[in-house]
């Protein structure tokens, strides 16, 4: 099963590790942080048009996503729970 987590971008539900919501994680230095490491490794991709709202860890990248974590969590009705 996919997940289309914004723009043209799906991914495989499997690699899918954790989807966060950005404007909670937000105050978080650790958040910060990690967005800034993967940014520097070149792993995160903002698909976001400049309007993040969660994003989406998978097993080689990160995404910024324009879509709710809620939305993107209700798309993943019937995924294991182990990704929700």
């Amino acid at each position: 099963m996919f997940l289309h987590v914004g723009a043209d971008r799906s991914v495989r539900s499997d690699d899918i590790i954790a989807i966060i919501d950005l404007r909670a994680a937000d105050l978080s230095p650790a958040t910060r942080e990690f967005l800034t490491v993967m940014k520097d490794e070149g792993v995160l991709e903002d698909i976001s048009e400049g309007d993040p709202k969660s994003f989406v860890i998978i097993n080689d990248r990160v995404y910024l996503s324009p879509i709710s974590a809620l939305t993107l969590s209700k798309r993943t009705i019937g995924v294991p729970a182990k990704l929700l």
